[in-house]
């Protein structure tokens, strides 16, 4: 397998009223083509920041992001947007659905941000269908996400991450908000939609059932990221 992801030397810190919060201290990161890599760490270390600042949410103070060898922070800003929109995907505890979409508007919504999205719109939206079928949602295409329960508008969100087939599925704690049973069945359907597809995915989680299901643990301590 290639090297898809590295993350150089980088350093985050956050200025608070009193003091400095150092987040990042010079940490390293590698993540292969179709490699599952878990993210653990003591609530506040930082693994949320380092999701952030590997997609391009939130810039490093110093350090490089590389993917197939692009810095992305040398990027301008529109095409590191285009890059995210196109190669990453993501999935946040919150869902993050727009409540004034339906559920297929919502899983649609990477694609309206590509080049040609109105003479691709057909293409687009059979896309979210099979997406939906994926998750086991197609028959709720038309709902709004106040109809849904937690653990569907997760699986929305799940399908909306994967809309652009991105190389790359970053995951925030995909299951804290949801119950133990829906939780594993959202993660079923995250580990077999990304392996489907060849994605890698980097996930944080602070549960290590989960992250012994991932080709590697890294543990985030002091800044630094450790092979756990």
């Amino acid at each position: 397998m290639s090297i898809l992801i590295q993350g150089e030397k980088l350093f985050k810190s956050y200025r608070m009223p009193t003091t400095v919060v150092h987040v990042l201290c010079g940490a390293d990161l590698t993540v292969s083509d179709g490699q599952t890599v878990a993210v653990v760490g003591k609530s506040g270390a930082g693994k949320s920041t380092l999701l952030h600042v590997l997609g391009t949410l939130d810039r490093p103070e110093k350090g490089r992001v590389l993917i197939d060898g692009q810095d992305l922070y040398a990027l301008p800003a529109r095409m590191r947007t285009r890059f995210r929109s196109s190669r990453l995907g993501f999935v946040f505890q919150s869902y993050h659905l727009l409540p004034e979409m339906d559920v297929l508007e919502n899983v649609m919504l990477p694609a309206m941000a590509r080049r040609g999205f109105l003479l691709a719109v057909p293409a687009s939206r059979r896309r979210a269908l099979d997406l939906l079928g994926a998750v086991g949602l197609k028959d709720r295409a038309d709902h709004m996400p106040f109809e849904l329960s937690g653990g569907e508008q997760q699986r929305v969100a799940l399908a909306r991450a994967l809309m652009n087939d991105p190389e790359i599925v970053l995951a925030d704690e995909p299951t804290g908000n949801l119950d133990m049973t829906t939780g594993g069945q959202i993660l079923e359907i995250l580990f077999e939609l990304t392996r489907q597809r060849g994605h890698a995915l980097v996930m944080v989680t602070h549960n290590e059932e989960i992250a012994s299901r991932c080709d590697r643990v890294l543990l985030l301590k002091d800044g630094l990221l450790l092979d756990g």
